[in-house]
């Protein structure tokens, strides 16, 4: 269902899933929180970013670009412009060489294109293949550097798998479905922790992130094992190869690694639910729901001429969050999280976004902007230069049931609720 455009606020850019131990939900509303009975409640000393991943092949050289010192997000008068009011929004992106144009995935299978003065149309349909049921259906949405293709991922109605396809892109911005190629497939064990967001990163190369395959407690400890695609972000180049329908970029970190999947970029995660690249240094941050106890936020810097992340081991199942969690599990070269918070008041299940980089807030400058799909309100915290997370505050008390955030080209900030609406984020 395509719902109305609400007309008077989209002057916009004219300017310019819940945690549990088996059934954790990313979004779906009602959560069982609790946690395992035999985890130890102690870990071992939290590495920092800049000194994490000593056994891993991570480059962990601090960000090359040098910025002004963070301002104060608690100064910030924040106010959301609606944008649109659409059926289960899940993914905003935009496309080169049609920056006025808002596209949006809902879980339930269409894509959106929202244009300045237009009602919302629909530019693809998936809805025969994929269907919105706990947490699968259609997760995620990018587009490549020239605008020509885009990428999505979605379990399919079948066995519940994840597909990776790129959909060649019109010029009136339609996603031609009879052109769809498929790139990966990667097959689910159950239907929750699927992961699915999908970026272009700032090396034009398609990254992919998946939960550990779900159920709770990571059963198969998929996380920590470099034999399988789950608990990952994948790094692929989608040129096809002369054995595939894609390429393994050479300078991937498990590259001519026998025993762990060339595709892998960085692994330990138990379900990204929303991963970005700062625009301006090409850091890594990655929210990662939880399990019982623990949302978290964690940061990988760029270096060696690549974004952030690469060979880095974030820890799940080892670690929820920084506590010691599946003891059976290595602890060494963890790269703890920058941020994490309880379960409790604060929420259950993490909806990442971004480090601010935008113009309209100038409070916000060098702020990760994040929310909570279990609690309502937009939050955020400073992060220094060399990654260290200030006090996490409130911007806004709505919306609920935060779904997801789109970074537009100038670099201002969306978000979208499950529940239907689309917003901007404005200066009061």
């Amino acid at each position: 269902m395509v719902r109305r455009l609400l007309a008077p606020v989209f002057a916009l850019a004219l300017v310019g899933a819940c945690s549990d131990d088996d059934d954790e939900s990313t979004p779906v509303p009602s959560p069982v929180t609790s946690g395992p009975a035999t985890a130890p409640t102690t870990a071992p000393a939290a590495t920092s970013p800049t000194s994490a991943a000593t056994t891993d092949p991570a480059d962990t050289t601090a960000p090359s670009t040098t910025l002004p010192p963070p301002a104060d997000p608690a100064a910030a008068n924040v106010v959301l412009t609606p944008v649109a009011e659409l059926d289960q929004p899940i993914a905003i992106a935009w496309r080169p060489g049609d920056e006025q144009t808002i596209y949006v995935a809902q879980q339930h299978g269409l894509v959106v294109a929202l244009r300045p003065g237009s009602e919302p149309a629909v530019v693809l349909d998936l809805t025969d293949v994929t269907s919105a049921d706990n947490e699968q259906g259609l997760l995620g949405l990018a587009f490549a550097e020239d605008g020509g293709r885009a990428y999505l991922n979605y379990t399919d109605d079948d066995a519940g798998n994840s597909h990776v396809v790129e959909v060649p892109v019109a010029d009136d911005g339609t996603l031609a479905r009879d052109g769809l190629r498929e790139l990966l497939v990667v097959e689910q064990p159950y239907s929750n922790h699927n992961g699915g967001h999908v970026v272009v990163g700032p090396d034009g190369l398609v990254y992919l992130g998946f939960g550990d395959g779900g159920d709770g407690g990571d059963p198969h400890r998929y996380g920590l094992d470099l034999t399988t695609h789950l608990g990952k972000i994948l790094r692929i180049d989608p040129t096809p190869s002369s054995g595939g329908a894609y390429t393994v970029p050479a300078d991937n970190p498990f590259v001519g690694d026998g025993n762990a999947r060339p595709e892998i970029w960085s692994y330990g995660l138990r379900n990204p639910w929303r991963f970005s690249f700062d625009r301006a240094t090409g850091d890594l941050y990655v929210a990662d729901v939880g399990q019982g106890d623990l949302e978290e936020v964690s940061w990988a810097p760029a270096g060696g001429g690549t974004p952030g992340g690469g060979g880095v081991n974030f820890g799940w199942s080892a670690f929820e969050g920084s506590v010691a969690y599946n003891q059976d599990q290595p602890i060494g070269g963890v790269t703890f999280p920058i941020h994490e918070y309880p379960h409790g008041d604060l929420g259950c299940s993490i909806t990442g976004g971004y480090l601010y980089r935008g113009a309209a807030i100038p409070q916000l400058a060098g702020a990760y902007v994040f929310a909570d799909y279990c609690t309502s309100g937009i939050r955020a915290f400073a992060v220094s230069a060399d990654a260290q997370a200030g006090e996490e505050v409130f911007l806004t008390e709505d919306p609920g049931e935060v779904s997801t955030f789109g970074e537009a080209p100038d670099g201002e900030l969306y978000v979208a609720s499950l529940g239907g609406g689309v917003w901007r984020l404005d200066a009061g």
